[in-house]
C-alpha cells in the first residue's frame, strides 16, 4: 500500500464517523471532525501540502515514485 491511498482511505473513514456522529445526535463532535477534515484539504489545496501524506510519504512511500 502506498501513502496517497492510505491518505484517502484515512479521509473516507474520518468523513464516516462524522457521518455516524451526526446521525447519532452527536452533532457538535460531528462539526469539530468535518472542519478538520475540511481545513486539511483546504490547506492542502492552497499550499499542495499535507501533514498526513507527508508522513504516509515518509513511512510507505509514495504511489508516484519511480
Amino acid at each position: 500500500m502506498c501513502a496517497e491511498r492510505i491518505q484517502r482511505f484515512l479521509m473516507a473513514i474520518v468523513l464516516t464517523i462524522s457521518m455516524v456522529l451526526f446521525a447519532t445526535g452527536h452533532l457538535q463532535y460531528g462539526v469539530i471532525l468535518q472542519t478538520f477534515v475540511i481545513v486539511m484539504v483546504a490547506m492542502w489545496a492552497l499550499t499542495n501540502f499535507c501533514p498526513s501524506l507527508w508522513i504516509f510519504t515518509k513511512v510507505f512511500g509514495s504511489c508516484y515514485e519511480k
